[in-house]
């Protein structure tokens, strides 16, 4: 059996077991602030309200300015830090006002804002592809490398937004932490997300990789398969936003010193993850169109899974 240093070796310049150490804490400070601000209306909006409020007006303007050397004072990642807590705000008010979830067009909020989130990131896939950098080049303060990778990773994206089934399919449980349910979210399609994500992440943010790929997207999809089961979307919003803000809080613990994780730049390493990421979004796009056509059903009302086993056992939760 290959040695996981040997493996990761491939992705990465060899991490020391520190960083392993690092990695392991920064995944389950995820999964636990993710269930302070789950099991307790008030943890969350002190999360999702209190603290960024105080950070945009006191911190992030000195610790993620524009243009710093870090590699973080980037467009991408304000949007990216404010889109996140947009939807963790978003899914504490389906789950707690009274009347949201039932209100359909406040249930069409989930799939639009995990939608816009994964086209912006298309949208950078594509970009870091125009600046031409075959053979590497620096933008933002990040050495990258332009490919064809990022083409195949950019419509694996497009794939992954056409087959979010069940835009009128959400649920909010009925125990106390009142968790948003969607029961349509697949686990095929949440791999495939997964493998996607981590491909973007890879491509166009390669120092950041290690805890925004790899321990970022366990940390959600552990949660959805555990404590929080069925609700993958809220604990996506609410780790990213976590996430996101202590990247802006502390920038360089991603890009500089004993904590950075640099990538090997390696095309061939580049080009499997583009391709398996396309691949994989093109095998749930098939097996969408396979059930639309046996079940002759629309795959956005909420109907299209409701026959699995899955689906029925995670739709319980909510009844």
């Amino acid at each position: 059996m290959v040695a996981q240093e040997e493996i990761m070796g491939i992705l990465y310049n060899v991490p020391s077991a520190t960083v392993w150490g690092i990695g392991i804490f920064v995944l389950f400070a995820l999964m636990a602030f993710n269930e302070f601000g789950r099991t307790t209306k008030w943890g969350g909006l002190v999360l999702f309200l209190v603290v960024p409020v105080f950070m945009t007006i006191f911190v992030w303007p000195k610790t993620n300015a524009f243009g710093n050397e870090y590699g973080t004072g980037t467009w991408f990642t304000w949007v990216k830090t404010y889109s996140a807590l947009a939807g963790a705000l978003g899914f504490m008010a389906i789950r707690f006002i009274p009347g949201l979830a039932q209100n359909k067009w406040a249930l069409r909020f989930p799939p639009f804002i995990l939608a816009l989130n994964i086209l912006e990131a298309c949208i950078r896939d594509f970009q870091v592809f125009s600046f031409g950098f075959w053979n590497g080049g620096y933008s933002d303060n990040l050495w990258l490398m332009s490919g064809p990778w990022n083409i195949m990773n950019g419509i694996a994206g497009l794939l992954n937004i056409i087959t979010i089934c069940g835009w009128a399919g959400i649920f909010v449980s009925k125990d106390s932490s009142k968790d948003m349910i969607w029961p349509d979210m697949i686990w095929a399609w949440v791999i495939a997300y997964d493998l996607w994500n981590f491909t973007y992440v890879y491509n166009c943010l390669p120092t950041h990789s290690w805890y925004a790929g790899f321990a970022l997207l366990f940390a959600a999809t552990l949660c959805a398969f555990t404590l929080g089961k069925g609700a993958w979307l809220q604990h996506r919003a609410a780790t990213l936003a976590i996430w996101c803000m202590f990247a802006q809080t502390f920038p360089k613990f991603l890009d500089q010193g004993a904590t950075m994780v640099v990538s090997t730049y390696n095309t061939a390493i580049y080009t499997f993850w583009g391709a398996l990421s396309l691949a994989s979004n093109v095998a749930v796009l098939l097996y969408m169109i396979y059930r639309v056509i046996k079940t002759k059903r629309n795959p956005y009302l909420g109907e299209l899974y409701t026959d699995l086993k899955a689906y029925k056992a995670i739709k319980a939760l909510a009844e």
